[in-house]
């Protein structure tokens, strides 16, 4: 098994005339992705790498009704049109890739979709991957994976990449790997996607990837404490170093009012017993100690 996306994945690109569109879906298809159309406004008729483009969502849905997913590259100003329109065709899993959609759009994007029981990964995430069902719905370049059963839950990128080739070269595999996204809003959290992994047979261990800024890790500790600890977990939290009050790359990063800071996640992770690395490097060694007992 694999969480959010697996086999029967059939998904739809939105942007995917784009530059970033265009060259993912050709990059996704390669990985064995069951991409079936892809919708651009006015560019209906045409096709991406064999794919049938159409101008609307609701168009696509109608011609491919097995369509259970949405990556969307539109750009930030059109993204929430582009997310509405997918919702409300009924397609219940939609991964929204676009960086630098503001944050009033997103609250009303994420509050829409959980009314509507959607399943929403990001905004501005890489997407996820499931190795041992070759389905990757995301940008990640995938030398960085192996079928495994450890889960990987990020809210960077970069590190999710860094780690998980780190995490190969001990030997280990990934269930499936999630990136949900930097941004002070997004649609799942670390708790939901740690309670998809503790559901889910073929993870083993789990990695949590956090960073400063916000709360989600602490929220994360507390719902553990409160629920227990199914599955053993690690974690690392980047930006260590970074200065109060200044943003690091996401526009979630950052300490506010004393809140959000590395020792306080990384504290709420060893107060309960989940060990933290000290750099993405040494977490690798730190997956082989402890998923390999």
């Amino acid at each position: 098994m694999a969480i959010i996306v697996d086999r029967n994945t059939v998904v739809l690109v939105q942007g995917i005339t784009g530059r970033e569109g265009s060259y993912h879906t050709e990059a996704m298809l390669r990985y064995g992705t069951r991409i079936v159309a892809g919708v651009t406004p006015g560019k209906g008729g045409t096709s991406v790498a064999g794919v049938p483009v159409y101008n609307t969502v609701d168009e696509a849905v109608r011609k491919h009704p097995e369509i259970n997913t949405s990556i969307i590259f539109v750009p930030a100003q059109f993204a929430p049109d582009a997310f509405y329109e997918a919702v409300d065709a009924g397609i219940k899993t939609i991964v929204v890739i676009t960086e630098g959609i503001p944050v009033h759009d997103e609250i009303k994007m994420i509050m829409y979709a959980r009314a509507k029981g959607v399943t929403v990964v990001g905004p501005n995430c890489p997407g996820v991957i499931s190795p041992g069902e070759k389905t990757k719905v995301g940008i990640m370049p995938e030398r960085s994976f192996t079928p495994g059963s450890i889960g990987i839950v990020s809210r960077s990128g970069t590190l999710t990449y860094e780690i998980s080739e780190a995490i190969t070269r001990v030997g280990l595999g990934h269930s499936t790997v999630v990136g949900i996204g930097g941004d002070p809003v997004t649609g799942m959290d670390f708790i939901e996607v740690v309670e998809m992994f503790f559901k889910d047979p073929q993870t083993k261990g789990i990695i949590v990837i956090g960073e400063i800024g916000g709360d989600a890790e602490e929220r994360l500790a507390s719902y553990i404490r409160s629920t227990g600890l199914r599955k053993p977990i690690i974690a690392f939290i980047a930006g260590k170093t970074a200065p109060p009050g200044k943003r690091m790359g996401h526009a979630g990063a950052i300490i506010t009012m004393g809140m959000g800071s590395a020792e306080s996640k990384i504290r709420a992770f060893e107060s309960i017993g989940i060990p933290v690395a000290s750099t993405p490097m040494q977490i690798a060694d730190l997956a082989a100690k402890v998923f390999k007992k």
